[in-house]
């Protein structure tokens, strides 16, 4: 009996975690273009050709640094002139573009050049990383690492010794350098964008947020039954 209980292996268990700071690899931001005039297919008309504008501009001066140029919400709705009456007041039309840019390094410019036409409103940044980031990979990698080092202290100071892996699981991945939210002003960065715009506009200079990488294992290993405690 005894000699079986000394042989019977235990068990560690232990969970292994890693934070990680990187830089972000996309930037996003929305430009939310309007018009606004009593006529509503004039509204209509200047609302399709200021979107058309901008679209034109995206792709034709930096099209080699996006990577998405996708169009949200699109409206056109009356201003009621008040509540008491039926008589509607101008139309109003909006469409919002979401745009994602790889190549930071023209990204100053282009806000600058985007911000500087009539029915142009602009939200962001929001700073990320890609979904198949090699980040998140180091991440996982670093807190499996870290579960056998635990696994192997706690064995260590049992005078015990690990035999087997039993369970590993993935408990948490996650980006703490979440987007700004929406309505936050653009605030500053440092990159090589091209020092001024065309027509004496200058690059506004943008920082992106490093973003936090966390994730964590939960790990059981079977173990050699200590020696004298």
């Amino acid at each position: 009996m005894t000699d079986q209980a000394a042989g019977t292996p235990i068990v560690v268990s232990v969970r292994g975690e890693a934070n990680l700071e990187a830089d972000p690899e996309l930037c996003e931001f929305a430009v939310t273009v309007t018009a606004r005039d009593k006529d509503r297919r004039t509204a209509l008309e200047q609302l399709t050709q200021r979107n058309k504008d901008l679209l034109d501009q995206l792709k034709g001066e930096y099209g080699e640094a996006l990577e998405k140029l996708e169009t949200g919400r699109f409206s056109v709705y009356p201003e009621w002139r008040n509540k008491r009456s039926d008589k509607v007041g101008p139309y109003q039309g909006s469409v919002r573009v979401r745009i994602v840019v790889k190549d930071f390094t023209v990204l100053g410019e282009m806000v600058t050049r985007i911000a500087d036409a009539e029915g142009r409103s602009i939200d962001g940044p929001f700073w990320s990383l890609r979904r198949d980031s090699e980040v998140y990979r180091r991440a996982r990698t670093e807190a499996v690492g870290e579960a056998v080092r635990r696994a192997r202290e706690y064995a260590d100071a049992l005078g015990s010794q690990l035999t087997a892996l039993l369970e590993l699981a993935d408990t948490g991945l996650s980006t703490g350098g979440a987007p700004a939210p929406q309505g936050r002003a653009m605030y500053a960065m440092a990159t090589s964008a091209r020092g001024v715009a065309d027509e004496g506009l200058p690059a506004l200079d943008l920082e992106p947020t490093r973003q936090n990488v966390y994730a964590a294992v939960e790990a059981r290993f079977s173990a050699t039954q200590p020696g004298e405690l």
